[in-house]
């Protein structure tokens, strides 16, 4: 019965010794550094700043990312501008060409009808077909 006593109160002795190294620091780990004035240390700057720095790259990127799709949306405009203009000057031209002709058509007419009245009978317009009854 000894023996067992003994061995609980060896056995409680190792259970608490082991909690107590637990509470310790480990031997083999650097003192923690000494944070600056406002309270962080050399480790959190440092991930600070190539947080910092990550974020930079991409605004960076961004930015380039940017400027192209305007670029590219200028010249698109420009481009359409120009399409534009270009139909705007061939419907123009097939307006005046239109124009043209029909006035060329309305003196012929006018010349032909005054010609009919003066009794020119060849350049009178044909009689009116008689519709069928």
């Amino acid at each position: 019965m000894t023996r067992k006593i003994l061995a609980v109160a060896a056995a409680f002795a190792l259970i608490g010794s082991g909690q107590a190294a637990a509470l310790q620091p480990p031997a083999d780990t650097a003192p923690a550094a000494k944070p600056a004035k406002d309270g962080t240390t050399p480790e959190e700057r440092a991930n600070t700043a190539r947080l910092n720095a990550e974020q930079a790259s991409r605004a960076r990127a961004d930015n380039t990312t940017y400027a192209e799709e305007v670029s590219a949306a200028q010249q698109q405009v420009a481009h359409d501008q120009q399409v534009f203009t270009e139909e705007t000057a061939a419907y123009e031209a097939e307006k005046a060409r239109v124009a043209a002709m029909s006035a060329e058509e309305r003196m012929k007419w006018e010349a032909d009808a005054a010609a009919c009245k003066a009794g020119d009978r060849t350049r009178c317009a044909p009689p009116a077909p008689v519709p069928p009854r």
